[in-house]
């Protein structure tokens, strides 16, 4: 019977579709913080403490990582065939271990120890004092080219199609498992563009104002609408990339480009750099009041991030401010007075939206476990009692407030209708009654903002309260009640 070639296998991009050390490095940062800068120190040691130190002090759950299913089913044939597989990387031994145990399908394993970065010519050398010069190697980047070149053939996984046309000019392939393209729709899902609606509110003082024939305020509104989104969108691959445990462990979550490692984490890293660089640019360009109030956001979104969604109701009240938080950018562009019933409108309306999202998970849970705790957060299906009141509450509240705005002698003196103005409170006193009882019947996205951006009756609703507005504002009606 014919002897099989050993096959050598890469970690890091080929078994899995992530980097392990890059995931430890996240856990570590948030145990404390403060490990970034002590990670800076233990480079300069080299990249095999480094990956050490960040190893002993962190535990991957291996059980979770995104794997290469179809590379792992081919690996499982071969086996099967009596052929010897071995795990080769660069993370560290206590990684690599891990992940042998958890897949059971390696001989044996070989990873970076305390002053032993294996890598590159460094893994080849140790491979052939192992195994001899015999031997197939699988694995994802140019780093693994010295390994390919000594090997009698290549498995090539995750390769980009410039470095496969460059290996199988110089080696023979054995096997191939292309990388899933990572088109617009996967970085659309990464940076939620669809998120970007809630940066319309920017626009809300403009319309309040009546300021939007002003050519000049359009524009930079606008302006502020993308400095916005772009920050918005780099907090949300930082909070994916925060989050990519508990993601992993969620029931829609999983999917996203992060977490099932469509998206490299590194490249997420490098895009957050460029968004946030370009939004401080554009934000500088309006003014410095703007820069100011988005610097806020982003220190306020990221310190949501880091300790206030993981504490109950604590977490609801931030995003109300957040929402909240965008109103007031507006002011700041367009230099308009605030008015506190629109804070205040604001305030109640968007913790109403903040209590659907979380009810809607809890109904989604509740389905399914009672016991079991929203992940990443606090909450339990037990808590809707007192979250289903809270929501109905604040969205009553709006209601209130909006009907003190329109009966208050500012507004009786600057609308030309303004008992029209009840029109509009109608239509928003259905629509928010429309999204509890959606929330209640399960039939809520998870994400209120997905909910509405695919509902026609919340578009009409919408366009029928500015209409109103407006009508209400320029022109005279006879009421017959006047």
């Amino acid at each position: 019977m014919k002897t099989l070639t050993p096959l050598i296998v890469d970690l890091d991009g080929t078994l899995i579709s992530t980097d392990s050390i890059i995931e430890s490095a996240i856990l570590l940062i948030k145990k404390n913080p403060a490990y970034l800068f002590v990670m800076f120190f233990w480079l300069k040691k080299g990249k095999a403490h480094l990956k050490r130190e960040i190893s002993i002090r962190t535990s991957l759950d291996v059980e979770t990582l995104p794997y290469n299913t179809h590379f792992i089913e081919w690996l499982k044939s071969e086996k099967k065939k009596g052929r010897q597989v071995y795990l080769a990387t660069a993370a560290h031994q206590k990684i690599a271990e891990e992940i042998a145990k958890y897949l059971n399908i390696f001989d044996g394993f070989w990873a970076s120890e305390c002053n032993c970065n294996l890598k590159g010519v460094t893994k080849c050398t140790l491979i052939k004092e192992k195994i001899g010069d015999n031997f197939v190697y699988a694995g994802d980047s140019a780093a693994d080219l010295p390994i390919w070149l000594e090997s009698q053939a290549a498995v090539l996984v995750n390769v980009s199609s410039a470095l496969a046309k460059k290996i199988r000019k110089k080696v023979v392939v054995e096997a191939e498992f292309p990388p899933k393209k990572i088109g617009i729709k996967t970085w659309a899902r990464a940076l939620r563009v669809h998120q970007w609606v809630k940066n319309f509110l920017l626009f809300v003082p403009l319309l309040t104002a009546f300021e939007f024939l002003d050519i000049f305020k359009i524009c930079s509104v606008s302006f502020a609408f993308f400095a916005y989104s772009f920050v918005a969108s780099g907090t949300y691959i930082l909070n994916d990339l925060w989050d990519l445990k508990a993601d992993r462990v969620h029931t829609s979550k999983r999917s996203r480009p992060f977490a099932c490692g469509e998206i490299p984490i590194i490249n997420g890293i490098f895009v957050v750099g460029v968004l946030f660089i370009v939004a401080l640019v554009i934000a500088l360009y309006i003014s410095t009041a703007f820069t100011t109030v988005l610097i806020t956001y982003f220190l306020l979104t990221t310190a949501y991030s880091l300790f206030f969604k993981q504490h109950v109701i604590v977490d609801i009240i931030m995003l109300s401010l957040l929402y909240t938080l965008r109103i007031i950018a507006g002011v700041t562009v367009i230099q308009v007075s605030i008015r506190s019933w629109l804070l205040a409108f604001s305030m109640f309306i968007f913790l109403s939206l903040a209590l659907i999202k979380r009810c809607a998970e809890l109904v989604s849970i509740e389905k399914i476990e009672q016991k079991k705790v929203i992940s990443g957060r606090d909450y339990k299906p037990s808590d809707l009692v007192v979250l289903w009141p809270l929501g109905v509450g604040a969205s009553l509240s709006a209601i209130v407030v909006f009907g003190l705005f329109i009966s208050a002698p500012e507004t009786q003196q600057k609308y030309a209708s303004p008992e029209l103005l009840w029109c509009s409170a109608i239509s928003i006193m259905y629509w928010l009654g429309r999204m509890w009882i959606k929330t209640s019947r399960g039939e809520m996205h998870d994400d209120p903002i997905v909910y509405v951006i695919e509902d026609d009756v919340s578009y009409v609703l919408l366009l029928a309260t500015i209409v109103i507005t407006v009508l209400a504002y320029f022109y005279t009606f006879s009421m017959p009640w006047s």
